[in-house]
């Protein structure tokens, strides 16, 4: 491995970009407590763009996105609610 090019194992960079997809955490932020450059970790997310989602990731977001729509049509329910008792005042 070239000098200076810091060897990461595959259950850290796991861990990263874990974090950085799951909780948000940013890549600058990430990089910094690892002794990375922000390059490293794009290049880490580019190349996952290439990989088809599993079954379990496309049932999750699925899953989220309904829980989305729903939520949505609760508050504009309730704001149509809202509205119609104020109209009638």
């Amino acid at each position: 491995m070239p000098k200076g090019k810091p060897s990461v194992s595959k259950e850290v960079k796991d861990q990263i970009l874990k974090r950085i997809k799951d909780d948000g955490v940013p890549v600058a932020q990430v990089a910094s407590e690892h002794g990375l450059h922000t390059k490293t970790i794009y290049g880490w997310l580019s190349k996952g763009l290439n990989k088809q989602p599993s079954i379990l990731e496309v049932a999750r977001l699925r899953r989220e996105n309904q829980a989305l729509k729903d939520m949505l049509v609760q508050i504009m329910l309730e704001m149509s609610f809202e509205k119609k008792k104020k109209d009638d005042r």
